[in-house]
């Protein structure tokens, strides 16, 4: 069995046990539910609106993360103007702890 949820504005193939980050939910060791879009299984797929408000996909909050390192440069010719900047996206690493049809 497995979905496909709505998770920091992506969506994200999920099956019970797999650890995914998303964009920064809550503290380590809280609980949250994430949005099924789409719930395969076996050979059945679900995706009526009226049955996955039925099901819930429940996650556990593992650790903050932080993603890569963009750096951001901006240079204007002949004036000696450069600027600098870097950026990490806040994170969550989360881990799917069940899937209720």
């Amino acid at each position: 069995m497995y979905a496909i949820v709505r998770a920091g504005g992506r969506q994200e193939k999920v099956s019970v046990g797999d650890v995914l980050l998303i964009d920064k939910v809550g503290q380590a060791g809280d609980s949250i539910d994430l949005i099924p879009l789409l719930v395969v299984d076996g050979s059945s797929v679900t995706s009526d609106a009226d049955k996955l408000a039925k099901v819930s996909v429940k996650a556990e909050v593992v650790k903050a993360a932080k993603g890569p390192k963009i750096t951001i440069m901006k240079y204007k010719n002949k004036t000696g103007y450069r600027k600098r900047q870097g950026h990490r996206q806040p994170l969550t690493q989360v881990k799917i702890t069940s899937i209720d049809a």
